[in-house]
């Protein structure tokens, strides 16, 4: 593809892509998706940055591309994560129109985090560059989203730890396991698919605790720390000899599992 001195590159024709529709580009190789919505064309980072998947085969609606693993949407235009399990942007690229082409010129970082950011400036529309992404914080972090303080472990969840030993009470105790990009425990979430008490063999009277979690994603960040936060928390009930949690990726998750109290504290409607 061929540039000019002000580091646009020109990826496409105008009428390449139709509108509504998208198309992969190379762009000083990097893989970017560019989209061509209502006249004006938009790029973004072909990166779903919750687990690395691609974004350009995914759902287009409106200013909106779903994930098509596990539902994350961004914007196209600034590329903010917009519902989780993403909670970071992707990177948003400048675009111009001249000559009948579609130039892009990449941008060094990504814009706003968090799943309810959404775009406030104005768009790259014919003839125009993409408006900058939102600035980034004087700590050089981008601005996120804050969570309500219900993120924290419940009264519920510490009271369960004193009561008798049972699958509701294990449940409990695992809403104080919270994810921490999240900020929501791993109940809510859907993240738990059992539990399962049976007599300990090493310990009369015990119970040895088996916990089914899922994960968002096969490479979840977040999974080896969520792993150890459970067996801590259920392993302080005075009935519990052991803990043992199993990953179980099939069926796999998606958002649809979580609860209202998770969709309403993420802002998902």
């Amino acid at each position: 593809m061929s540039g000019d001195a002000s580091g646009f590159v020109r990826v496409a024709a105008v009428g390449d892509v139709p509108d509504p529709g998208r198309t992969l580009v190379e762009v000083d190789g990097d893989v970017v998706a560019l989209f061509h919505v209502d006249g004006r064309f938009y790029a973004i980072d072909d990166v779903c940055t919750h687990d690395g998947g691609p974004l350009v085969d995914g759902e287009l609606t409106d200013f909106k591309i779903a994930c098509p693993r596990h539902g994350a949407k961004f914007d196209i235009r600034t590329g903010a994560a917009l519902t989780m399990p993403a909670v970071r942007a992707t990177r948003s690229h400048e675009v111009k129109l001249d000559a009948g082409g579609v130039w892009v010129r990449l941008r060094r970082s990504a814009g706003s985090d968090g799943p309810s950011a959404h775009a406030t400036g104005p768009v790259a529309g014919p003839g125009e560059s993409a408006a900058p992404a939102p600035a980034a914080t004087a700590a050089g972090a981008t601005d996120r989203p804050s969570f309500p303080a219900s993120a924290a472990p419940t009264g519920a969840a510490s009271a369960a730890t004193s009561g008798a030993l049972s699958e509701d009470a294990v449940r409990e105790m695992l809403k104080g396991v919270v994810d921490p990009e999240l900020f929501v425990n791993v109940v809510d979430l859907g993240l738990i698919y059992g539990v399962t008490l049976s007599p300990s063999a090493d310990a009369a009277g015990k119970q040895h605790v088996a916990v089914d979690m899922t994960m968002t994603s096969p490479a979840c960040p977040a999974g080896p720390q969520l792993i150890a936060d459970a067996k801590r928390t259920v392993g302080t009930h005075p009935e519990v000899a052991a803990v043992e949690v199993r990953i179980v990726m099939d069926p796999p998750w998606t958002p649809d599992r979580m609860t209202d109290a998770a969709r309403d504290q993420l802002g998902i409607f």
